[in-house]
């Protein structure tokens, strides 16, 4: 449901953003002061989202890590609101049914690449210093085009640096945060 607003002037707080309400239709994020609005992301993309979703649901319950996956979750950053594709967060923090979630509580988070230029953007090179920032240990970036691609990033000296990069048609086990094994083009195959 599209929630109307009147027209904003001036610098966002999250406190404003998350009054908007909730909208399926575009994603609502806070750089900084600024507003980033996105559509919703197309079947490929959702696709991708719920199968690596499950992979890791799957792989939490195996290993009895005391944790929950959640998509397009509102996580608090300390500039900032974002709503990555995917995060893994201790299970405390989800108990409650919360509307937001502490980055300190986030495990990994993991944006699938939009395929407009700015989506491409935002998610390769806008978005990692802030989840840096935030200390969220582990960052996984998805690339669906032109083949699709996961890159394991691990915090290390307040940066990201790549440990893995599983390529499609071939399986690949990434061990941290827990053990999944996981091949990207399965990820984005369309059933028949």
């Amino acid at each position: 449901m599209s929630v109307a607003h009147e027209a904003h002037y001036g610098p966002w707080t999250i406190e404003e953003v998350l009054a908007l309400g909730e909208d399926r239709g575009q994603r609502r994020e806070l750089m900084g002061e600024a507003l980033l609005m996105s559509p919703a992301p197309g079947f490929k993309h959702q696709r991708a989202s719920s199968r690596l979703w499950q992979l890791l649901d799957d792989a939490i319950e195996a290993s009895g890590a005391p944790a929950e996956v959640l998509e397009a979750v509102n996580v608090i950053l300390p500039d900032g609101l974002f709503i990555p594709d995917i995060a893994v967060v201790d299970a405390a923090a989800a108990a409650e049914n919360p509307v937001t979630c502490d980055a300190e509580a986030v495990l990994l988070v993991v944006e699938i690449v939009s395929p407009s230029s700015s989506g491409r953007r935002t998610d390769r090179l806008l978005k990692p210093p802030y989840y840096a920032e935030a200390g969220i240990e582990h960052l996984w970036r998805l690339e669906l085009e032109p083949t699709p691609a996961l890159i394991v990033c691990e915090l290390e000296n307040g940066r990201y640096v790549e440990r893995t990069v599983a390529e499609a048609g071939r399986t690949t086990l990434i061990e941290k945060p827990f053990p999944v094994e996981l091949d990207p083009g399965a990820l984005v195959r369309q059933r028949r």
